[in-house]
């Protein structure tokens, strides 16, 4: 059976996103890996919402995921029973993070990218990140995140960035008219612009 051209653009453009989430996702965890020296912060663990792998929406136990906002965690648990229903499981594998982690990952992606400009388009302050406030969730596997980039809006959960394509928050008016378009990256984001407020 021969594709539409229709088609072969969709799954060309879907293609792209993997590749660019892929090297995204690279430069992320070498980021989250960068040397200990370069933190301003004490270790941080699992109650600054630190989260070992495998933890779902469904988790009790750690503040990373019970302390998201109580209408992202209702919208991602409803998600997470659909994809279940179509064979995927949604992990959750960052959600509210303690200011101190925050900044942790900040100084590691500035010791990475060698500037606080570059690391600024994948890692927002601890002022400015909706990690920190409860209102962001980063999803795992790739399989998970992209069945939730196809299906989200019907929660209300939408892709905030280009660059990091695994990072959702809350938008309940996607449920009627769909996500909006994300930001190239963080720094694109009019809402963590200090001049913007």
């Amino acid at each position: 059976m021969n594709a539409t051209p229709s088609t072969r653009r969709r799954l060309g453009a879907l293609a792209f996103v993997v590749a660019v989430a892929v090297a995204a996702l690279v430069g992320v965890v070498a980021a989250q890996s960068a040397s200990s020296a370069s933190r301003t912060a004490g270790p941080v663990g699992e109650a600054d919402g630190v989260l070992p792998e495998g933890v779902t929406a469904y988790d009790e136990r750690h503040p990373g995921v019970t302390r998201l906002d109580p209408e992202l965690l209702a919208a991602l648990r409803a998600a997470a029973d659909d994809a279940a229903r179509d064979g995927v499981e949604l992990i959750v594998t960052s959600g509210w993070r303690s200011p101190a982690y925050q900044q942790q990952l900040l100084d590691d992606a500035v010791a990475h990218y060698g500037s606080e400009a570059e690391a600024a388009r994948w890692v927002a302050s601890p002022e400015t990140s909706a990690h920190v406030s409860g209102d962001a969730v980063d999803i795992g596997p790739t399989a998970a995140w992209l069945w939730l980039s196809e299906n989200g809006a019907a929660y209300g959960l939408c892709q905030s960035y280009a660059n990091e394509l695994w990072h959702f928050e809350l938008r309940p008016e996607a449920t009627a008219h769909g996500c909006p378009e994300m930001y190239l990256d963080p720094t694109d984001d009019p809402r963590l612009n200090a001049s913007a407020r």
